[in-house]
């Protein structure tokens, strides 16, 4: 089977590059080689590609450009803000985050449990949404810093996250979100949100793998967690990867330019995809049916099988589970048992993410495969 005979739908975990990324990166990739840093006209070119990728970043967040920090991806963005938050207070306090955390929030939070500081995980209702129940009961001493993903990168479940703001700002507490998985998908604005501080990765919304962001309102105390030269307004050490920055403003404004056009269509076929899944798949349930959902994302949960077996059994669709897998045992999703769902429920489950290239032909094919596949393995 050639790669074109194959269905993508696996865009939460990566995307590719839009031309128009590569058409504004290519020039820094040759002759414009400069390093920011220096004051020669080549440095200054490279600086004044930089300074423009952050403004096209910004406009995108509804940030003023300062406010942006380049850095390697969104889990350095995660850890700069997580750990730096804590690092600036003298690591006194506690975190409040959730338990549906992507690994490069969850890690940085038990980095510092593990090191004396009190982490609170949020459980989330049968939806997948953070609940916002027994808040009140924290002390107003007890958190420092707040971090719970935007939207959840299996479910595509919406988080509460201006609630959250709220309540974190009224015990004196910053407020981070890890946006990885919203950014370029739904509106995500730095001022409606009330957050203090916000994660990009590029990779997820059609820019390059090893390029993020991170959003630090002004007069938001933060430590750096890589010491060097004061690169990034002393935030972030190291010479700026030109290129990929580039290409992560060309990408921000493509996303601030077709956000709601992309937006509903990725929406229309995943509606799509879901009925003619439905259609074929008796049982087939909808996990966060009632919850605002990212318009790009299907996590479904096929009956009688695991999502493992289903994607061998369908090779032509490439899907992810988001399930541990071990030797000889496979463990359903955390995120979706933390909803309530029972394991052998949970074990089906399937993320079909849609992208920018999707076509109603890939809706069309991968439900026809996977429903194959499901007869198949239900014999």
């Amino acid at each position: 089977m050639t790669p074109h005979e194959h269905i993508y739908l696996d865009h939460n975990a990566t995307t590719p590059l839009l031309p128009e990324v590569v058409e504004a990166m290519l020039p820094y990739l040759t002759e414009h080689f400069g390093n920011p840093s220096s004051g020669h006209v080549f440095g200054q070119r490279a600086a004044r590609a930089v300074e423009a990728a952050r403004e096209q970043v910004a406009e995108l967040l509804g940030s003023d450009p300062e406010e942006i920090v380049f850095t390697s991806g969104g889990t350095e963005a995660n850890n700069l803000a997580i750990r730096g938050v804590m690092e600036e207070v003298g690591y006194r306090g506690g975190v409040l985050t959730s338990v549906i955390e992507h690994p490069a929030t969850r890690e940085p939070c038990t980095w510092l449990e593990e090191r004396g500081t009190r982490v609170i995980r949020q459980g989330v209702d049968g939806e997948g949404r953070v609940s916002l129940t027994g808040l009140g009961e924290v002390r107003d001493d007890d958190v420092r810093l707040v971090t719970v993903m935007h939207s959840n990168n299996e479910t595509g479940v919406l988080q509460p996250i201006e609630e959250l703001a709220r309540w974190g700002h009224e015990v004196g507490a910053l407020v981070h979100t890890d946006a990885a998985q919203s950014v370029g998908k739904v509106p995500v604005n730095v001022r409606a949100l009330g957050v203090d501080l916000l994660s990009v990765a590029g990779h997820k919304l059609y820019a390059p793998k090893g390029v993020g962001a991170l959003y630090v309102r002004r007069g938001a105390g933060l430590a750096p967690q890589m010491l060097g030269a004061s690169h990034e307004g002393g935030m972030r050490a190291g010479t700026e990867n030109v290129a990929s920055i580039v290409g992560l403003g060309a990408a921000c404004a493509v996303a601030l330019r077709d956000l709601e056009d992309a937006g509903a269509r990725m929406q229309r076929l995943r509606d799509s995809l879901w009925e003619r899944l439905a259609e074929d798949v008796a049982g087939l349930k909808l996990t966060g049916e009632l919850a605002p959902r990212l318009p790009n994302t299907l996590h479904v949960r096929f009956p009688g099988v695991s999502g493992d077996a289903l994607l061998a059994a369908a090779p032509e669709v490439a899907a992810s589970t988001g399930s541990a897998c071990h030797v000889g045992h496979t463990q359903a999703s955390a995120v979706v048992r933390a909803m309530g769902v029972e394991e052998a429920d949970a074990l089906g489950s399937v993320r079909l993410s849609l992208g920018r290239g999707s076509s109603a032909t890939d809706v069309e094919r991968a439900a026809v495969a996977l429903g194959r596949a499901w007869r198949r393995l239900m014999g």
